[in-house]
């Protein structure tokens, strides 16, 4: 055998015994959460809540999804106005329906965007990522 497929062979039996030694302690006492992470690396003069209710990240993606449900709600009305006031021209109808279709596709996306955000959030925080109800429980 050469020397660099040996030198290969005992490198990889040093790096399964290192994992195998780490997976043989068992879970640390402590153990730290995305949280404890954001926490660490925030600088001085940072808000200190990111997550959760009030946080800075929740209280961004609700301003967004009332932005978008605003804007939505706005551009299903001007699709009726358009269909209203289009006297049967074919090309004018199709454009207003247009507009209300993809108003209303851009809505669902807004509302399941923010229910994929809440449901990562949740897993990788342990609690309820977004918005101001929080359940409780009795």
């Amino acid at each position: 055998m050469r020397k660099s497929t040996i030198l290969k062979f005992l490198v990889s039996c040093a790096v399964i015994a290192g994992f195998m030694a780490i997976l043989a302690v068992g879970p640390t006492t402590h153990a730290l959460s995305i949280a404890d992470g954001a926490n660490a690396a925030r600088g001085s003069g940072q808000p200190a809540d990111l997550l959760g209710t009030g946080g800075v990240l929740t209280t961004l993606v609700n301003v967004l999804l009332y932005l978008v449900g605003a804007l939505s709600v706005i551009m299903i009305i001007v699709g009726g106005l358009r269909y209203a006031i289009s006297g049967g021209n074919s090309s004018a109808v199709t454009a207003a329906k247009n507009t209300i279709l993809y108003a209303i596709i851009g809505l669902v996306i807004a509302f399941l965007a923010y229910a994929i955000i809440n449901f990562v959030m949740s897993s990788l925080t342990g609690g309820f990522a977004g918005g101001d109800y929080a359940p409780t429980n009795t």
